[in-house]
């Protein structure tokens, strides 16, 4: 068994939606966001003891949980941001289950929620960034109440996009940042915080689902968008040209949707893809000998290649939500929508 294998390591149902799940950093706890049959939220925390997870706290909300994130937070708070079906964005002591700031950061769902300068990852403010229904990406810093320190929105008779994915990435310092953005329609478009204008953007031609940075805290250097019809595409973000804009490779990854691409914590060039039958793929990229050429005297950018590693089907429904444990090299947690959530084990990554 030379390959990595992954493996169901624990599996519990709950009697509930779920939507998405986080490690509680620093622990072995994690978090579970989701929806009751009478419209309510869920947020559960359970814990790992003696191969059996045992639930620690739990809060019913108001509204429907969809998203979260530790990101933003302290290592000493470890607060958790969440984004509701109302529009709310919503950050909680987890150890009390009380807020500590809420704001109605949209007028519809939001979709995706991340955060950056928190847990000693990332230079700068702690910032929260969440995408919604509205076409609207917002950054709020919660140490400012009600109004976010950034707002993207469609220009006065532009269609409005659902955005269905944001991620922050080139926090390497504490003046530039970026938020990348991922919409029903295809499109990605990179903002630059720094100068609060559009960095670049491209389309897929199918609907965003997840985009992530191999790493927030390093000057860009790869991101990962998973796209309906079961496809992925690599960019390699560190040389940009003036018209092609950045290499990259579109690879099949499942049979049906891509739901989620996450970065392994302890490698940035592993990766897994979620799909929508219930599959979980891992991914190793690998640079080509040179990152760069020179066409026409400009700088032109180029792409490596990506390896499937390993696969497994874990339950017959998408898998919406995984996390890996930015502690213990492999562990990972997922939740579908057979209303099951999984602790995964993947080995062999120490080798790669």
């Amino acid at each position: 068994m030379e390959k990595p294998q992954i493996i169901s390591h624990i599996e519990k149902s709950l009697d509930f939606t779920l939507f998405d799940c986080k490690w509680i950093p620093r622990s072995a706890r994690f978090v579970v966001l989701g929806s009751y049959p009478r419209g309510t939220g869920a947020i559960l925390v359970y814990e790992i003891s003696h191969r059996e997870i045992k639930k620690i706290n739990d809060k019913e909300t108001p509204a429907s949980m969809k998203c979260g994130t530790f990101a933003a937070s302290s290592l000493q708070s470890r607060n958790l941001a969440t984004g509701d079906f109302r529009g709310h964005l919503t950050v909680w002591d987890i150890e009390t289950m009380q807020d500590v700031y809420s704001v109605p950061a949209h007028n519809q769902i939001i979709n995706a929620i991340d955060g950056v300068g928190g847990l000693g990852v990332g230079e700068g403010a702690p910032e929260i960034v969440t995408g919604s229904r509205d076409g609207c990406v917002k950054v709020w810093d919660v140490r400012q109440k009600n109004v976010p320190v950034a707002n993207m929105e469609p220009e006065e008779g532009q269609e409005t996009r659902d955005c269905w994915t944001v991620a922050f990435g080139n926090a390497f310092n504490s003046e530039d940042r970026c938020v990348c953005a991922g919409y029903d329609n295809g499109d990605i478009k990179l903002f630059d915080l720094k100068t609060m204008s559009i960095r670049w953007e491209t389309n897929l031609s199918n609907g965003v689902c997840a985009v992530e940075f191999d790493r927030k805290d390093i000057a860009m250097n790869k991101l990962v968008a998973a796209s309906l019809e079961g496809k992925f595409q690599v960019f390699d973000l560190r040389t940009q040209h003036r018209t092609k804009g950045f290499a990259s490779l579109t690879e099949k990854a499942h049979k049906s949707t891509v739901w989620l691409c996450k970065h392994l914590p302890q490698n940035r060039d592993v990766f897994v893809t979620t799909g929508g039958a219930g599959s979980l793929n891992l991914w190793k990229y690998e640079y080509p000998p040179k990152r760069c050429k020179t066409e026409d005297n400009e700088q032109v950018g180029v792409v490596g290649n990506v390896q499937l590693l390993q696969n497994a089907m874990l339950s017959t429904q998408p898998i919406c939500g995984f996390d890996w444990s930015p502690d213990k090299l492999g562990l990972g947690v997922c939740t579908a929508f057979d209303q099951s959530l999984r602790v995964i084990i993947t080995t062999k990554l120490n080798s790669l």
